[in-house]
């Protein structure tokens, strides 16, 4: 999750650990195991930490395996063990590339020959793999414990297959699966493979312009990477994540707690863009004229934005646009759009729907528990308020438009990467995905994270995860789909809190985030889906591997061709600050970029930070203590930001990239030295380089503060200078900070 995103990344190398026997013999412990759940972790300190029997059942539970007590325990156990014997395939088989597959083979238990077995393979097209004596599917072998292994081609076709297996015997044995076929890594697209990519972050709601209704929307995004291509000569463009949100307000601030992450968020649509606003009448028009000034004072305020404000506004103008008649084109487009989304967007709009016309799905109001797919109610809604829900399916249509428009505009201006679009790590518990598939997800848990550094009581982001079991016997379709969205419109995504791919923490209902566990999930069958959907969009992945990460998630990642991320300011030299303790001297040591990784997107900060100017004028000090978020004193927490500071002008100045003056009296040189730290990340090996847009026009307030909810206006900052003053969309590249910013990063300074 983004909130995590503070913590350092040198997290200590676990000591080797093992469960005492007594421990391992327990059978909870042993059910635990079974079912992918961890029962014990390494903490961000490399300290040994077990979780407790309470955590256990709870997240036991989730998963459908009762454990409160002995018997209920001993009888998971055993359904686990039939289960496991009965699938004569696991549901879903993944192939890499050039890699050899063995696949289990579980016969209940009976001894069968293997040459009465057989299996076929039909591929996602439809046609049948064809069989022959070099490449063959029926071969079977015996592990050396006796176990039937079958050993799958290394080079079958990339993509989503079938696979069958029957058996010739009165046992009736058969199995129907599915097969992931993937690139072992993601390829480079050349023109990463020719040089170094650069680009911007920024949070598109943050950057307005005068056809703005008070918040960043997709014209504004299209202005931006035009801009930034044309005039700022960058890449990519990474904006914080566009997933759909509530219908109506009150909305959900923050980007990383979206309602459905299969479909896109309709609030930044601009009404101005869509072609049938050309065919108002006066009348029409005014009103949606009317409509936009009385929020367009917001788009100079620079304020905390009110999005209820602007949405509520920007509501009525749509549904006036979309009572215009469409010309036969555009209405077969619509059409083409409706068939490609499915039963997914007819879902999501009668979600939304029964937001607009019952009311929000919490507190009192039930229907979030009573209704759902295939219920009287739901079937009465939609008959009712047909012309509703299609407004609702009309504007994902808009919104798909518009984003598919701006990374087109990218890719026209000469970037080689355009939109970098960003995937959250899970959706609303009372979102669209989770009412209209509830055996998608977990019951019972959120997601979250144990204690580090920056929180010591842990994190419970509220989210429902996805059950791993339905993935796995569904064959990932869920994720598959949400992917190959993702993708549709962008060169390269950014996964959000990476690690989830292997494991997430879960937290059973009324435990607290600190008495979670962390479950494991098929990390081979999601690395397939995605260097899948990426190779076939030519584009690429970039995973979020902060905070308390083991060290071999970030190999994984890029032994499959994912980057990593890493953060200037998180970086330490590691070996350094050891040897500099064992002098009995506590030293912060930043890492020369010289030693990044190469797989990786390298920045100086995070939108869990202050912009640089800020963080350098310890604004994260007086917002921390201001907001009574500090677990020690004021001055303990100040000395260590000033130590961190002048580690950090240490590096610089040896180096040469700044002056002792500019070293001693930070202050008076922020943008000489927010320059030299992005100056010299790019002597840094790593494939893509990022600028924070805060950091271009010399922006000091945080866009998120973790840790708060009301007490800070969490994702709601618009974009202004280093004296407070808003920067427009089409003044952003007319900025000489922003134009001196670009020409370091293009070497040119």
């Amino acid at each position: 999750m983004s909130t995590t995103d503070n913590a350092k990344t040198k997290a200590a190398t676990p000591v080797p650990v093992e469960e005492s026997t007594e421990r391992l013999n327990r059978p909870l412990i042993q059910l635990a195991k079974a079912c992918g759940v961890a029962t014990f972790y390494i903490d961000q300190l490399g300290d040994y930490t077990e979780i407790t029997d309470e955590a256990l059942v709870g997240v036991l539970d989730a998963l459908g395996w009762q454990a409160d007590t002995e018997e209920n325990i001993a009888n998971s156990l055993k359904r686990v063990q039939e289960k496991r014997d009965s699938e004569l395939l696991p549901p879903t088989v993944v192939c890499f590339n050039g890699t050899k597959t063995i696949v289990p083979v579980h016969t209940g238990g009976s001894a069968i020959d293997p040459s009465k077995i057989h299996v076929t393979l039909t591929l996602e097209d439809g046609t049948e793999y064809e069989d022959t004596p070099d490449k063959p599917l029926n071969n079977f072998k015996t592990s050396k414990e006796g176990d039937l292994l079958l050993e799958l081609p290394e080079d079958l076709p990339m993509g989503y297959h079938t696979l069958k297996a029957t058996v010739d015997d009165e046992c009736a044995l058969h199995a129907q699966v599915t097969l992931i076929s993937a690139p072992a890594r993601i390829p480079l697209p050349q023109s990463v493979q020719e040089r170094h990519r650069w680009g911007y972050m920024t949070q598109l709601y943050s950057v307005r312009s005068k056809e703005s209704w008070g918040v960043g929307d997709y014209g504004d995004l299209r202005r931006l990477l035009k801009d930034a291509g044309s005039i700022g000569k960058a890449d990519f463009m990474l904006i914080n994540p566009i997933h759909a949100c509530a219908p109506v307000a009150p909305l959900e601030p923050s980007p990383y707690l979206p309602e459905s992450r299969r479909f896109l968020n309709v609030t930044y649509i601009r009404p101005q863009d869509i072609p049938e606003y050309t065919q108002l009448s006066d009348s029409q028009r005014e009103q949606v004229e009317a409509l936009h000034e009385s929020v367009e004072a917001q788009n100079n305020d620079p304020n905390p934005m009110d999005i209820n404000a602007a949405w509520s506004a920007k509501l009525p103008a749509l549904k006036i646009i979309f009572e215009q008649p469409r010309s036969a084109e555009r209405e077969q487009d619509f059409a083409d759009f409706k068939a490609r989304s499915g039963e997914d967007l007819d879902a999501f709009a009668t979600w939304c729907v029964a937001f607009e016309v019952w009311g929000a799905p919490w507190g009192d109001n039930l229907w979030f528990d009573t209704t759902g797919k295939g219920t009287p109610q739901i079937d009465a809604l939609k008959c009712e308020h047909a012309d509703l829900l299609e407004f609702h399916r009309w504007l994902q249509w808009i919104a798909d438009e518009q984003v598919a428009a701006a990374h087109a505009e990218a890719k026209a201006a000469g970037m080689a990467i355009g939109l970098m679009q960003d995937m959250a790590v899970g959706v609303h518990g009372y979102g669209a995905d989770v009412w209209w598939s509830p055996e998608r997800f977990a019951n019972g848990v959120s997601v979250g994270a144990p204690p580090d550094f920056y929180n010591q009581q842990g994190q419970d982001w509220g989210q429902p995860p996805f059950d791993p079991n339905y993935l796995d016997e569904t064959g990932y379709i869920a994720y598959r789909d949400m992917v190959h969205n993702v993708f549709l419109h962008a060169g390269a995504v950014r996964i959000d809190h990476v690690l989830g791919l292997f494991r997430l923490w879960w937290i059973p209902q009324g435990q607290g985030a600190k008495n979670g566990a962390y479950v494991y999930y098929n990390v081979d069958a999601m690395l397939a889906v995605l260097s899948i959907e990426a190779t076939r969009a030519g584009g690429l992945v970039i995973g979020e591997d902060l905070g308390t990460v083991p060290a071999y998630v970030s190999k994984v990642l890029a032994s499959h061709g994912i980057l990593g991320t890493v953060v200037e300011w998180f970086t330490h030299d590691d070996d350094a600050e050891k040897a500099a303790k064992k002098a009995g001297k506590k030293q912060t040591i930043f890492a020369n970029p010289s030693t990044y990784r190469e797989y990786a997107l390298a920045s100086v900060t995070t939108h869990d930070m202050p912009p640089t100017a800020g963080y350098l004028a310890f604004e994260h000090v007086k917002l921390r203590e201001e907001l009574h978020l500090l677990t020690d004193s004021v001055e303990s927490f100040q000395k260590a930001a000033s130590a961190e500071r002048d580690a950090m002008m240490k590096m610089l100045l040896e180096g040469g990239w700044i002056s002792k003056d500019a070293a001693e009296h930070v202050e008076d040189h922020v943008q000489e030295i927010v320059e030299a730290m992005h100056a010299v990340m790019r002597t840094s090996p790593s494939l893509l380089l990022q600028v924070a847009l805060v950091d271009a026009v010399g922006e000091k307030r945080s866009q998120n503060q973790p840790g708060t909810s009301t007490e800070y206006p969490n994702w709601r900052i618009p974009l202004a200078d280093k004296d407070g003053n808003v920067v427009h969309t089409d003044e952003v590249f007319k900025s000489p900070r922003v134009l001196s910013m670009a020409a370091v990063m293009n070497g040119k300074k």
